[in-house]
């Protein structure tokens, strides 16, 4: 009984088993011939966020302002009638 009792209190401090693989996150893509598989470990997409996402608001912040500059460009054209 002592020994249950032990093994119980051990398991209590351990907690969580951290060296348990987390789930991967599965995403497949098919079509009629070909079957694609994505398997993205949860570490790695934390990484790859934190390397793509400056240069994407980069462009996304470059696209909008040429964006506005050819409206209003635009905008001026079909004003003027020309």
């Amino acid at each position: 009984m002592s020994q249950r009792k032990d093994n119980y209190r051990a398991a209590l401090q351990r907690g969580q088993d951290v060296s348990a693989p987390r789930p991967a996150k599965v995403t497949t893509l098919q079509n009629r011939y070909i079957r694609v598989t994505f398997e993205v470990d949860p570490d790695f997409q934390g990484d790859l966020v934190r390397w793509v996402g400056r240069p994407v608001s980069s462009v996304v912040l470059a696209g909008t302002g040429v964006l506005r500059t050819l409206a209003a460009t635009v905008g001026r054209v079909s004003r003027t009638g020309g």
